[in-house]
């Protein structure tokens, strides 16, 4: 019988060995979503467009419905992410309309560390933040998707939409690539004592769980923030905590570039946006 590669052997150019073939292959289905029965992939489904929905701006349509997404939420098989959405529910369905308002405009509008587009996280204000965009947007036509130009193609809701139609496998890919910067989002809300930190959570449970490198690359992003390469957007506001850059520079981490995609539309006119 043939003796096992060495272990160097994959380095040098030759065969790789078994111990290498073992990691590949666990690193590819920690990635990579298990096959799902048709029942467990609507469930999965049901969970993000619920997270989507819950992470959107708590205007009066949404919290008028609060009664029925607590409904929806203790009606879900048990599970972690049930568990998370259950404990947010209970505080969202008890809170003054606006209230949740104010508190939605606090950690998201006015808080780059709990910012909702992810490829801020990625690539800051600079010009590659723009390609991802566009990127995006390209998955998005070539699946046949329209998101009406209601929002960023990189507004988490919008992302999480997405990833509801389009399944686990290419349609999460999007969650899959920007995971630091839920991570790092779920922390900044989790350190604010926000009960939207469920949200994420529960969002958390369904993807790979962090390496080591993707906690390293959290906490650099906490101390230093994402790149920063301004491509014309002119400082405004104030900083307040959980914010990167020191007060004064307080560059607020939407629109992208009018050369991108249109800015988004809003509704609301509590701070920066």
């Amino acid at each position: 019988m043939s003796p096992l590669p060495s272990p160097s052997a994959g380095r040098l150019g030759g065969p790789p060995s078994i111990p290498a073939l073992v990691r590949t292959r666990v690193r590819a289905a920690v990635r990579r979503p298990a096959r799902l029965t048709p029942e467990q992939a609507a469930g999965r489904a049901l969970i993000l467009r619920l997270v989507s929905l819950l992470l959107q701006y708590p205007d009066s349509e949404l919290t008028s419905a609060r009664t029925e997404l607590t409904t929806v939420v203790e009606a879900l098989p048990a599970s972690p992410a049930a568990d998370h959405l259950a404990r947010f529910t209970d505080w969202f369905a008890a809170q003054d309309p606006e209230a949740l308002e104010r508190h939605y405009v606090e950690m998201f509008d006015l808080r780059r560390k709990s910012s909702l587009y992810l490829t801020y996280y990625l690539h800051g204000d600079t010009r590659r933040r723009c390609m991802a965009l566009l990127t995006l947007n390209q998955r998005y036509k070539a699946a046949g998707w329209d998101t009406d130009g209601g929002e960023l193609p990189d507004h988490l809701p919008v992302v999480l939409e997405f990833a509801a139609l389009a399944g686990p496998g290419g349609g999460e890919a999007p969650l899959r690539q920007h995971g630091r910067g839920l991570e790092l989002i779920h922390q900044a809300l989790t350190d604010a004592d926000s009960s939207y930190r469920h949200v994420l959570a529960a969002l958390l449970t369904l993807l790979p769980p962090p390496t080591d490198a993707d906690r390293a690359a959290v906490a650099q992003l906490v101390a230093e923030g994402p790149p920063n390469e301004e491509v014309g957007l002119d400082p405004y506001g104030t900083y307040g905590d959980g914010e990167f850059a020191p007060p004064g520079t307080f560059v607020p981490p939407t629109p992208a570039p009018s050369t991108c995609v249109p800015p988004a539309p809003t509704s609301r006119t509590e701070g920066p946006r």
